[in-house]
C-alpha cells in the first residue's frame, strides 16, 4: 500500500508494525519526519537495536547488507535494518537482493528503506516487493497551490490557528522551503505556549515570524538548475536587496556553468559526475538540467557568465541597459532555467 506522509501516523496506530518499508520523496523534511514515524512505532513496540547501511558509491555492499539480515542478533529479539539510498534505484544488484529478502525476512527483522530522490520512474520490482509485505511512504513534493494547506495543517497540529492572510503571509515568507516553516511554526506553537497569541492574524503573523526565505548563492544556483525561473527572478533581488556584489556570486555560478558544460560533453555520464565530484544527491538536478541544453550552448553560457563579470567589472563598454549587471545576470540563469528564455540573451 502506498501512503502519504499525512496517513502514516494513523496507519501506523491502526495495525501491528509491518515488516517492510520505503519511505521516498525529495521533500526532506517529510522523509525524515515519516521515518522518525516508523522508527518511534518500531521503539514502541520494544525494537531498540538499529542497524545503517549507506548504499552510496559506485560499488555500495548489498552482499554486506543481505548477510547482516540473515545474521541473527547478539543483543535484541528484534532489530531494525535501515538501508539509506540517496539515488532511490538500488540498481540489479540491489534490485534483485531487496527482492529477496522480502521473500524470506527474518521475523526479527523490521527493514527500513530510505530514498531521497524519487519518481514514478524509480519504482520496480524492489519496491513492488517491499509493498507486498509492508507499506510505501511517498512523500510527494509540496506544489505552490498545496503549500497554504499544509502550513494549515502543521499549525493545527501544534495547537495553533491562523487566518487566511497570515497563512499566506507565511508561505511567502518560508517561499516552498517546508523546513523553514516547520521551524517557524514551532516557534510559534513555544510563544502561543508562553502566553502568546492562539490565532494568529497577519499582523500577529508580521512581527512573530522572520523572514525565512534566505538568498544564498548555492539555493540559487539549485533553482537554476531545477527550471524555477520565478525563484530565481526573487533570489536574485533579494540578494540584490540584502546588499551583495554581482562579482562575489559569479565564482559560484561561473564554476556550476564549467561543470555543466564538462558533463554535457561526456560519453560516460556517471564517470564524469565523479570526476567532477558531482554528489549522488545532486546528479538528478544536474541531469534535468543537461537535457534542457546541448553541449554548445552550455559552453556559451561559460562565456555568458564572464561577460557579466567584465560587465560588473566596468571592463567592457554596454549600452545603457546592459550596463546593469544584475539584468544581466538574470537573464543568463533565466535562460539557464527556462529554454524558452534564451532570447533574452540577445537582448
Amino acid at each position: 500500500m502506498e501512503l502519504t506522509p499525512d496517513r502514516l501516523a494513523r496507519q501506523l496506530a491502526t495495525e501491528p508494525l509491518r515488516p517492510a518499508w520505503l519511505v521516498a520523496g525529495t521533500e526532506t523534511l517529510l522523509v525524515l519526519e515519516a521515518a522518525d514515524e516508523i522508527r518511534k512505532a518500531a521503539r514502541a513496540q520494544g525494537i531498540e537495536e538499529r542497524e545503517v547501511h549507506d548504499m552510496e558509491g559506485r560499488d555500495p555492499d548489498w552482499d554486506g547488507l543481505s548477510a547482516s539480515i540473515h545474521a541473527p542478533s547478539l543483543f535484541a529479539n528484534r532489530r531494525m535494518i535501515e538501508v539509506r539510498l540517496p539515488t532511490g534505484k538500488p540498481g540489479v544488484a540491489g534490485s534483485k537482493i531487496i527482492c529477496e529478502i522480502c521473500k524470506e525476512l527474518p521475523v526479527d527483522v523490521v527493514l527500513l528503506v530510505i530514498a531521497n530522490d524519487w519518481s514514478r520512474s524509480h519504482s520496480g520490482k524492489w519496491s513492488e516487493a517491499i509493498g507486498r509485505v509492508g507499506h510505501s511512504c511517498i512523500a510527494w513534493p509540496i506544489k505552490p497551490h498545496e503549500l497554504n494547506g499544509w502550513i494549515e495543517r502543521r499549525l493545527r497540529s501544534r495547537g495553533l490557528k491562523a487566518t487566511p492572510d497570515a497563512t499566506a503571509r507565511l508561505a511567502q515568507r518560508v517561499e516552498g522551503n517546508l523546513l523553514a516553516a516547520a521551524q517557524e511554526i514551532d516557534k510559534l506553537g513555544l510563544l502561543a505556549a508562553s502566553g502568546g497569541e492562539q490565532t494568529l492574524d497577519l499582523q500577529a503573523m508580521e512581527s512573530l515570524v522572520s523572514d525565512s526565505a534566505r538568498f544564498d548563492v548555492f539555493r540559487l544556483v539549485d533553482a537554476t538548475l531545477n527550471g524555477h525561473p520565478a525563484q530565481v527572478s526573487r533570489m536574485l533581488a533579494g540578494l540584490r536587496a540584502e546588499g551583495e556584489a554581482v562579482p562575489a556570486l559569479l565564482g559560484m555560478v561561473a564554476k556550476e556553468m564549467m561543470t555543466l558544460a564538462a558533463l554535457s560533453r561526456a560519453r560516460n555520464l556517471a564517470a564524469e559526475f565523479k570526476a567532477q565530484r558531482v554528489w549522488d544527491s545532486k546528479q538528478a538536478m544536474y541531469t534535468r538540467a543537461l537535457k534542457r541544453h546541448s553541449p554548445e550552448r552550455w559552453q556559451q553560457f561559460v562565456a555568458d557568465v564572464g561577460q557579466v563579470d567584465r560587465i560588473a567589472k566596468g571592463r567592457v563598454r554596454v549600452g545603457e541597459e546592459s550596463a546593469d549587471p544584475w539584468l544581466q545576470l538574470e537573464r543568463v540563469l533565466l535562460a539557464v532555467s527556462n529554454k524558452e528564455a534564451l532570447s533574452l540573451l540577445a537582448s
